[in-house]
């Protein structure tokens, strides 16, 4: 009788060692560290202006989305930000920024109001052509039609900036 519980405890370690080994394989691995980069071949990052070249022109977005940009690169990878040849290559423009009203109150006036900025990317991989992305992004926010821009403003581009700067991240350098 003792013999057969021994053997049953047995079993049942046996069982469970092998369900946890087991598990422990199914268990899907991800790097959220941002990059999908070979640091033994690329080194270098050279990020150009990307000067405002939208009818509507708000001074303070260009530095603003070039901070972002600048910090999240820093941030998510270990290249080195370098002027003149690096291993890759980020220039661009602000294309886009715009206000257009999107909801309709009652009174026929709009309620709210759509800021919509547009960032034109080129990304160039002087290791691997095939990698090299030219693309537009865009990304807006919402307020209310009864705030002024003006009072809001900021706030929008820090936003609207850092979603920017995460699909052109992973676009390019995050390469998803």
């Amino acid at each position: 009788m003792k013999a057969l519980r021994w053997v049953k405890m047995v079993l049942c370690a046996m069982a469970a060692i092998f369900a946890v080994a087991g598990l422990q394989s199914c268990i899907p691995s991800y790097k959220f560290n941002g990059s999908a980069l070979n640091y033994d071949v690329y080194k270098t990052i050279n990020i150009s202006e990307f000067p405002i070249r939208a009818a509507l022109v708000y001074p303070p977005l260009q530095q603003t989305f070039e901070n972002k940009l600048m910090d999240a690169v820093t941030r998510q990878t270990r290249l080195q930000e370098v002027d003149g040849n690096a291993n890759l290559e980020m220039t661009g423009e602000i294309t886009g920024y715009s206000l257009s009203p999107q909801a309709v109150g009652e009174n026929a006036y709009a309620t709210e109001t759509r800021l919509t900025i547009t960032v034109k990317v080129r990304y160039t991989d002087n290791i691997n052509p095939a990698n090299n992305v030219e693309q537009s992004f865009s990304a807006y926010r919402q307020f209310d039609a009864s705030l002024m821009l003006t009072d809001v403003q900021d706030d929008l581009c820090e936003e609207i900036s850092g979603e920017l700067v995460d699909l052109i991240f992973n676009a390019t350098l995050g390469n998803w």
